[in-house]
């Protein structure tokens, strides 16, 4: 007969809340399994497969306490109980690793649920197996198929969810659903259930058994005690892995960051080393100073980035060694990837790891080229300043003494014409008084190039066929440097004429040729050339059409530190009575008062070639062919003058008083320019002022100015040795050059008094050419 069975309610619901609570583990368990790597992962798929599996079980187990049949004793087989505890837990690890495995589809996933719910469903049936009563069991095929479709459906949504992390919310509900799923699994099957038993088996105590609620009560603790501690340990884990992500996140961000600061530094290259040297990263200013790409130089050693000289001399590994015990600068060239070199200032640190063990190097590298360069011509400009201020306290030094040698000169000069006119026809006093008189007239000359050098000699500048100036001197410049020396001229046609004074730059080539034979003692050959640039730096330091004349010659040259000094006065390499050492001083002064400038180039056996560079007459001052200058045509004796004298110096005043004594005219001396005025206010006639320019207090130009607000018409004669004037304060007074003889001094009186305008070539003053230079 049939026998129809009763579930207790209480252990109903309970199944239903272990079913529950299980899948809400499971599902939380399986999320850490999805954020979790290697072994861990691992782990985690068997801690969620036991806690399914098992939950699915005692849900089961629970489930089955529930179920009585009154009157018949029920027991459970230890064996199969066991096995059926184990096939869900080994059901559900084959299903998550078939949806986890490597080779997952698309089809993974359900067939990993059904593998699943066929186990689940197996669980079902061992466990009804493992039930012992005097009873036969049948089950309704209809009921087992919904049964096993429900275990398939839920097992494949539980494993669905499992391979993704879930919000709480999402969880709880879903292991709502998937607890009732299995739960329903059960009752469904439970509900195909048919038993039948023998009409004469007795009824059975209720109170005979064992007590299913205490068993029922026991398993569900223990299960809600392993739900409990797993799901602790997923928090703990979810935790964890939350700081640790967080960690992580901040040490990603930092490390962009880092990599976004290098890689925006484009003006230094900032890579790493190992502490072998190979380049461990390269950044953006590494490969915009270096030229390699990351790819090209990452793994290779940063010797690579150094010349081959310093690769020779061991610099890299000195470097190294050096960062290894502090921080390493320097400076030095380097080599680009396309082999063109650039000043590099490098810094190397080493990188220290946490136990203060060396782990590489840190290296920082800058293109400093054009800071190097502009320290170089920081360091040129300073040193041409240096050489410049040198050269013009020299110039003033040497005008001053050529001043003062000047007024020397003049009273020695002066009074030795007068003596010769006092002294009896002696011959022998004759000879005396000649050779002092040559002796004077040679310090002449040495003023003459000292004021040339000074840049302070009284130019006149004129337009000057440079081809022609030289073809006319070539004979004197022949007889000059003798046979043994072969001069050549390389003019082109149509040079255009030079402004410039002819008569100082015939004497400034006839130094620049004895310097070249000086300096070939067996022979050779020197060249004259001219040549034309349109635009060349002038004196003014701006740009100008110039000409430029040179002198090449083929002897031993000259190293850099004579050639530093070529141009001083006085500097000489000849033997002591070969020179004076202002040959070349002299062309300087020459070229830089002609508003050009003198350059010498030189190199130790290969010659020198000296360059005056001039500038190229305006149209407007050439003269026309066939002009010359008018001639004044002075008359006869001029007559008797008053003179006012004016020089601060004692000797050249008496001197000149003499002088003009001896012509015929009155004279009054006055040794200052506030003396002359006082003594032109008491003095009722006189004719003419002659006064020195450079005095103390009141300058001869001063004085011009004065005399002419106070008396004007008086006429005044500036006398001085230099050119040092304006050019608007040259033209308006007659000037008389210094040192000066009577018959000169007479010219200028009788010009000045007649009217006429003094010829600047008639100045009387006359410098014989130079034996050597």
């Amino acid at each position: 007969m049939a026998h129809a069975g009763v579930h207790d309610p209480v252990l109903v619901l309970l199944s239903v809340a272990i079913a529950m609570l299980a899948s809400f583990v499971a599902l939380d368990l399986a999320g850490r399994m999805t954020a979790a790597t290697g072994w861990a992962r691992q782990a985690w798929l068997m801690a969620a497969a036991l806690v399914l599996g098992g939950g699915v079980w005692s849900m089961h187990f629970v489930a089955m306490l529930a179920f009585r049949l009154p009157g018949l004793e029920i027991t459970y087989d230890l064996a199969l109980t066991l096995i059926s505890l184990a096939v869900p837990v080994a059901v559900t690890a084959v299903g998550l690793a078939i949806a986890r495995g490597r080779s997952a589809g698309r089809a993974s996933v359900p067939l990993a649920g059904f593998v699943t719910g066929l186990g689940i469903a197996s669980m079902h049936y061992t466990g009804m197996a493992a039930m012992r009563l005097p009873a036969h069991l049948h089950y309704d095929p209809a009921w087992v198929a919904a049964s096993v479709l429900i275990a398939v459906g839920a097992a494949t949504v539980a494993v669905r969810l499992a391979l993704h992390e879930s919000r709480l919310a999402l969880r709880a509900v879903a292991s709502g659903v998937m607890g009732l799923a299995i739960a329903g699994m059960h009752y469904a099957a439970m509900q195909g259930l048919i038993v039948s038993h023998p009409a004469d088996i007795g009824q059975v105590d209720a109170a005979a058994g064992f007590d299913q609620g205490r068993l029922a009560a026991g398993v569900a603790a223990v299960t809600f005690l392993v739900l409990a501690l797993a799901l602790s340990a997923a928090a703990i884990d979810r935790r964890v892995s939350q700081r640790a992500a967080r960690e992580a996140a901040a040490l990603r961000a930092s490390e962009e960051r880092y990599r976004l600061l290098l890689e925006s530094v484009t003006d230094y290259a900032i890579f790493m080393l190992d502490r072998d040297g190979v380049v461990a990263n390269w950044n953006t200013g590494a490969r915009r100073i270096k030229g390699y790409e990351a790819e090209e130089i990452v793994g290779q050693h940063f010797s690579r980035f150094y010349t081959a000289e310093d690769r020779a001399a061991g610099v890299p590994a000195l470097a190294l060694a050096a960062a290894a015990c502090g921080k390493f600068e320097a400076e030095g060239w380097r080599v680009r990837r396309d082999g063109t070199r650039f000043w590099a200032s490098v810094v190397i640190d080493p990188i220290l790891g946490e136990d203060g063990r060396l782990v590489g190097f840190a290296k920082v590298t800058r293109d400093i080229t054009e800071r190097k360069r502009a320290q170089e011509a920081l360091e040129q400009a300073q040193g041409a300043l240096a050489q410049a201020q040198k050269m013009e306290a020299l110039g003033q030094l040497t005008g001053g003494v050529a001043h003062d040698f000047n007024n020397l000169l003049m009273a020695v000069l002066g009074s030795l014409e007068m003596l010769r006119k006092r002294m009896p026809d002696d011959p022998r006093l004759l000879r005396l008084l000649d050779n002092a008189v040559q002796g004077a007239e040679r310090g002449a000359a040495l003023t003459q190039r000292m004021l040339a050098f000074a840049r302070r000699q009284d130019l006149t500048p004129e337009p000057v066929d440079l081809a022609r100036l030289v073809r006319n001197m070539t004979d004197l410049l022949q007889r000059s440097i003798g046979p043994a020396v072969r001069i050549e001229t390389r003019f082109p046609p149509g040079l255009p004429p030079a402004l410039v004074d002819a008569h100082q730059l015939e004497l400034a080539l006839l130094n620049l040729v004895v310097n070249a034979r000086d300096a070939m003692p067996e022979g050779g050959t020197v060249t004259i050339a001219g040549r034309a640039a349109e635009e060349e730096p002038d004196a003014a330091g701006g740009t100008a059409r110039m000409l430029g004349l040179s002198v090449t010659d083929t002897g031993t040259g000259m190293d850099a530190a004579t050639l530093a000094r070529a141009q001083e006065p006085f500097f000489t390499t000849k033997g002591v009575g070969r020179g004076t050492g202002l040959g070349l001083s002299m062309v300087h002064g020459l070229a830089a008062q002609s508003r050009g400038r003198l350059v010498l180039r030189s190199r130790p056996g290969a010659g020198t070639v000296a360059e005056i560079w001039l500038p190229v007459a305006e149209p407007a001052s050439v003269p026309e062919p066939g002009a010359a200058p008018a001639r004044a045509s002075l008359g006869a004796s001029l007559a008797s003058q008053v003179v006012l004298v004016v020089d601060d110096d004692p000797l050249v005043l008496e001197n000149t008083a003499a002088m003009l004594e001896d012509l015929g005219h009155r004279v009054i001396e006055a040794r200052s320019g506030q003396e002359a005025l006082e003594l032109m206010r008491r003095a009722r006639t006189l004719d003419l002022v002659l006064t020195d320019h450079a005095m103390p207090e009141m300058t001869g130009l001063q004085l011009a100015a004065r005399i002419a607000a106070e008396r004007p018409g008086l006429r005044v004669i500036l006398a001085t040795g230099y050119a040092d004037l304006a050019p608007d304060e040259a033209c308006r007074l007659p000037r008389l050059a210094k040192p000066y003889d009577q018959a000169t001094l007479a010219r200028m009186i009788e010009t000045v008094v007649r009217g006429a305008e003094p010829e600047p070539s008639q100045d009387g003053t006359v410098v014989p050419f130079p034996k050597s230079a």
